[in-house]
Parts: structure tokens; sequence; C-alpha cells
């Protein structure tokens, strides 16, 4: 849903990166390629941002009220 804002794992910042790794991503890159480029290193911070699905707009769609 929500990037977490640390790692699970090891406890590492990590919601400041999103942005950055979806605007690479988008531009063609590969996921390896921009996950070194940010930084991301060790693999439970790669496994949060390449195991994440982006559902929030999805879910706001039932939202009530």
């Amino acid at each position: 849903m929500i990037i977490p804002i640390r790692c699970f794992g090891c406890g590492k910042p990590t919601a400041h990166l999103w942005e950055k790794y979806n605007e690479e991503l988008k531009k063609g890159k590969s996921p390896k390629e921009v996950l070194d480029k940010i930084g991301m290193e060790r693999y439970c911070c790669r496994s949060l941002f390449l195991g994440h699905i982006d559902l929030l707009e999805t879910i706001a769609k039932f939202k009530k009220g």
C-alpha cells in the first residue's frame, strides 16, 4: 500500500527514496540499476522496493464518505 518509512529488516530510512526510484523506472532503467544508483545495497531494503505494489489509488476508490 504505502512504502514503509524504514526497512523492516535493518531500520534504514527508505520512504524518501521511493519517488526517485519511480522516476528512474519510468525513464526505462532496470530496477537493479536504479537501486544501485539510489544507494540501496542491503537485500532487505531492496526487497522492500522490488516487492512493493502501489495500491493506494485502488483502495481510495472504496473510501466511504
